[in-house]
């Protein structure tokens, strides 16, 4: 082994019990990293990631079992140390970065203490030397005012600060090795390149390896030196970042690049696997990937292809050999855009100086000290067929708008017309034949499908309240339409959601709204928690009932590549006001808000010649109950001149289709 390689893992095998079987996860898989370099491991859900994550710490859920293998750490089999030597090697020597902060920081021990933790059992310092060393990690990780932050709560930081405590925590006890599982998955995009960036940072100071954990191919560009594909338990293929660029070799790979939306191409439809990672139970033999493969022919359903070397340091395990190189998703045709309407349909919804103020109540009596502005006069207008993204970093007021529209939430002000007619001003018996014509599809199918009934009745709960086919005589053949047309079987109306995929339950959300017959369907985040494949599933999905039905979309994302491929307009939130609104080619090619130049900088690229200079915003976002004086935007703009600090600006138009609320365009 080489002197500078940290991590040697050897035909490592990771099994589950289910009963009294023993399931495989990860099947004999090898690598390795040296001091300095990072590695990507990029798959689906259920390829075997993160298992093999906890396996190299030795944290395993009680289920499950290494089952062979070698996992070699600076020269020591950690499999073969004992738990009290593993926790010198955890902390110590490699340390690990959880998906989710919220949940892996300990909610009733302060930052402080979480710290000190750390920093008393991997280097023994205790007392005011803690606090010291506590106060230079925070503020490596980019915390302002890290002594205040010590004394807080987890709950009392935004994601991107529990993400950088957790990152603080992982670095105390000086580790030469850090495993990062999805580091930047729940994080917006201004937040997910500063991590990213510390993250790039830390690495070059300490010289430290890194494992990243992802499915983000614009992640895995600008962090890795080199690249495996997971799937089904197995590395597919390891290539260097620029080989797995520039010509990715193995099917999975290169649907995987087909699958994804990019800035750089629009419109049309994505690739799309079709199927699903096979279960641990139903492992095929041959290739696990020649199910899904459009190429796979007898030879691979028979026999397990081993690892072949097609360049230097780029290897895979397919038995095909097309000698080609080029990536199938990069250099695929650039479809066409959405087309511009030649002349504006009239609106379907129309939304003016819409206000979300929620009171905040202190004391005994409760009385009101103040409110929280979460929505500050928002107007806008969508038309029947169109799609209009609204963007923004998380706490902007998104949500709260697309709520609002819907009546979930109570508006403080303004007006909002469907169709021409008022909505919020009617009784509820008034507004019933409206909420027909508006639907919502939320952020999470599995939390807003009701696990106690039948797909089946979930569907037809919103058409017996609606009043739509209310005898029931035609509900079953009514949900069984709807299912196909989503894409799901007739069948799945007996079975219940727990038994579906992810994509599959985003389908049967899809559905349920669908059922109604609606004209505006709210899309909030419904592809941020999904994999490549299956979001392009839902893109393609989405498209293709707008263009057979005429639904309007008011689609709610921070995802750029998503918005780009989908939408016909963008409207920019800030702070609960729109600070930017026109077509997609007008925002996303132009854009003129200090604030939109700094979103789409952020925006990660799987292309190694498109990443952009990232701008990094100064600050947190301002809290909504105190808003900062002037434009909201001043104390993070690098452009701020004495007026930004005094009046909110007005809107300018710098194109028919194209405004900004900006006073550099006065």
């Amino acid at each position: 082994m080489a002197d500078d390689v940290l991590l040697c893992v050897r035909d490592l095998r990771i099994a589950f019990v289910s009963g009294r079987l023993l399931l495989p996860a990860v099947d004999g898989i090898s690598f390795q990293l040296a001091a300095g370099e990072t590695l990507a491991l990029l798959g689906e859900s259920g390829c075997g990631k993160s298992a093999t994550a906890l396996a190299l710490l030795r944290l395993l859920p009680a289920a499950g079992r290494i089952a062979g293998g070698e996992v070699s750490f600076e020269g020591r089999d950690l499999l073969c140390l004992s738990e009290a030597e593993m926790r010198g090697v955890r902390g110590g020597g490699m340390a690990m970065i959880f998906q989710e902060p919220a949940t892996s920081l300990n909610p009733v021990l302060t930052v402080g203490h979480q710290l000190g933790e750390a920093l008393e059992r991997h280097l023994g310092v205790g007392g005011l030397a803690a606090r010291e060393r506590s106060l230079e990690l925070l503020t490596a990780v980019g915390i302002a005012d890290p002594g205040r932050r010590l004394g807080e709560y987890p709950f009392q930081l935004s994601g991107g600060m529990k993400q950088r405590v957790m990152i603080a925590v992982a670095l105390a006890g000086n580790p030469r090795l850090l495993i990062a599982d999805e580091p930047t998955t729940a994080l917006d995009v201004t937040i997910q390149a500063q991590i990213l960036e510390l993250l790039r940072g830390l690495q070059a100071d300490r010289a430290m390896g890194m494992l990243l954990i992802t499915h983000d191919l614009g992640v895995v560009a600008q962090m890795a030196s080199r690249v495996g594909v997971m799937y089904a338990g197995e590395i597919v293929e390891e290539a260097p970042r620029e080989a797995f660029f520039s010509s990715p070799r193995h099917p999975y790979t290169r649907k995987l690049f087909a699958a994804l939306p990019d800035l750089a191409r629009r419109g049309g439809r994505l690739e799309t696997i079709p199927g699903q990672v096979p279960p641990l139970s139903e492992m095929p033999g041959g290739c696990r990937f020649a199910a899904r493969c459009p190429h796979a022919w007898d030879l691979c359903r028979q026999q397990t292809p081993a690892w072949r070397e097609v360049a230097v340091g780029h290897r895979l395990r397919c038995h095909l050999d097309d000698g080609e190189g080029a990536c199938v998703g990069i250099a695929a045709a650039v479809v066409t855009a959405p087309a511009a309407a030649g002349g504006q349909p009239p609106a379907l919804l129309a939304v003016e100086d819409l206000r979300v103020h929620f009171p905040i109540r202190r004391g005994l009596l409760q009385r009101t000290v103040g409110y929280v502005r979460a929505v500050d006069g928002v107007s806008l207008e969508l038309a029947s067929g169109r799609t209009l993204a609204l963007v923004g970093e998380s706490g902007c007021g998104k949500t709260t708008v697309g709520k609002a529209i819907l009546q979930l939430v109570p508006a403080s002000g303004g007006r909002v017309q469907l169709l021409g007619q008022a909505l919020g001003a009617q009784s509820r018996r008034a507004q019933r034949p409206l909420r027909r014509r508006m639907q919502m599809i939320f952020q999470d199918p599995f939390a807003s499908l009701n696990p106690r009934l039948s797909v089946g009745e979930i569907i037809g709960e919103g058409m017996r309240a609606l009043g739509i086919d209310s005898s029931g005589q035609g509900n079953g053949a009514a949900i069984a339409a709807v299912l196909e047309q989503v894409g799901l079987a007739r069948e799945a109306a007996g079975r219940y959601p727990h038994e579906f995929s992810g994509g599959q339950r985003q389908r049967i959300a899809i559905a349920r709204a669908l059922a109604v017959q609606p004209d505006l369907v709210i899309c909030d985040e419904p592809t941020s928690a999904l994999d490549v494949s299956v979001q392009a599933q839902i893109l393609n999905l989405l498209a293709t009932l707008q263009a057979d039905l005429g639904l309007a979309y008011l689609f709610i994302t921070h995802n750029f590549a998503v918005v780009d491929h989908l939408a016909h307009e963008v409207a920019v939130m800030y702070l609960g006001r729109i600070v930017e609104r026109g077509t997609v080619d007008e925002v996303l090619r132009s854009p003129q808000h200090p604030y939109t130049r700094a979103l789409l900088s952020a925006v990660p690229s799987p292309r190694l010649d498109a990443q952009p200079e990232f701008i990094r915003l100064p600050g947190e976002i301002p809290s909504p109950a105190r808003p900062p004086v002037g434009c909201h935007f001043h104390p993070r703009c690098r452009q701020a001149s004495a007026v930004c600090r005094e009046c909110y600006p007005e809107t300018t138009s710098v194109s028919t289709t194209h405004s900004v609320r900006c006073h550099l365009y006065r």
